[in-house]
C-alpha cells in the first residue's frame, strides 16, 4: 500500500553529500538523533505555549511543515551516519526508536489544544502512531526485519499533522479537518494491522 516512505531512498541520495561532510567533521548519528528530538520538543512547546496568543500561534502552525522537513531529513541523516559510516551502536538504536516515539508525540498532541482543531481525533492518531510504531519494532523482534507499512507511517503523518498546521494557520479547509484526521486514524489502523500480522506471520530470517 502507498507511503511516502517509499521516497526515503531518493531522499537519502540528495543528503548524501552533506552525510559525508558530517561524517569528516565527527558529527556522530545519535547527536543527530538527540538533535532532531529537541527540535521536536521546542516546536511542539512553542504551539502549546502559543495556542492563547493567536499571532505567535500563527507562526508556530504555519512553519510546522519546515520543521516536519528538516525532522525528516535529520532522521534520514542519522540512519545514513550509522549504516554508511561504522556509527551503528546499541544506544543509538534505542535513541532512534524512542526519540522518533517521542518526537511525534512532543509535536503533534499539542494541536489538540488549538482551539481550532478537533481534539480527539488527534490524540487518537498520536495513540495509533505509536503503537503502530511498536508493532514495527515487535516485527524486528520476531523476524528480523524492521516493518515501515503504510498507508500512515511515520512519514505520512508528518505530511498529515504538516498540512493540519500549515491550513489551519491560512485558515483553509477548516470544516474538513475532522473527516481527514478520522481518516488518518483509520489509515493508521490499517497500517497498524498490517505490521502486526506480518509480525505474527513470518518466520524470522537467517
Amino acid at each position: 500500500m502507498a507511503s511516502i516512505y517509499a521516497l526515503k531512498p531518493k531522499f537519502q541520495n540528495l543528503l548524501r553529500p552533506l552525510v559525508q561532510r558530517l561524517a569528516k567533521a565527527d558529527v556522530t548519528a545519535n547527536q543527530v538523533t538527540l538533535g532532531a528530538l529537541f527540535l521536536s520538543i521546542l516546536h511542539g512547546g512553542a504551539i502549546f505555549f502559543s495556542v492563547n496568543k493567536p499571532t505567535w500561534l500563527f507562526w508556530a502552525l504555519l512553519l510546522l511543515p519546515v520543521t516536519l522537513f528538516i525532522r525528516m531529513a535529520l532522521n534520514a541523516i542519522d540512519g545514513m551516519l550509522a549504516r554508511e559510516h561504522n556509527q551503528k551502536t546499541q544506544t543509538g538504536a534505542v535513541l532512534n526508536e524512542m526519540g522518533d516515539v517521542l518526537a511525534d508525540t512532543a509535536l503533534y498532541l499539542p494541536l489538540a489544544f488549538v482551539p481550532t482543531l478537533p481534539t480527539l481525533p488527534i490524540i487518537l492518531l498520536v495513540i495509533i502512531g505509536i503503537i503502530t510504531e511498536m508493532a514495527g519494532i515487535l516485527a524486528q523482534a520476531l523476524t528480523g526485519e524492521r516493518r515501515y507499512e503504510g498507508p500512515m507511517g511515520k512519514s505520512d503523518r508528518a505530511a498529515l499533522f504538516g498540512s493540519v498546521g500549515f491550513f489551519t494557520a491560512i485558515g483553509w479547509l477548516g470544516a474538513l479537518w475532522p473527516c481527514l484526521l478520522w481518516i488518518g486514524c483509520l489509515a493508521g489502523l490499517v497500517s497498524l494491522y498490517r505490521r502486526a500480522r506480518f509480525a505474527a506471520t513470518h518466520p524470522r530470517k537467517t
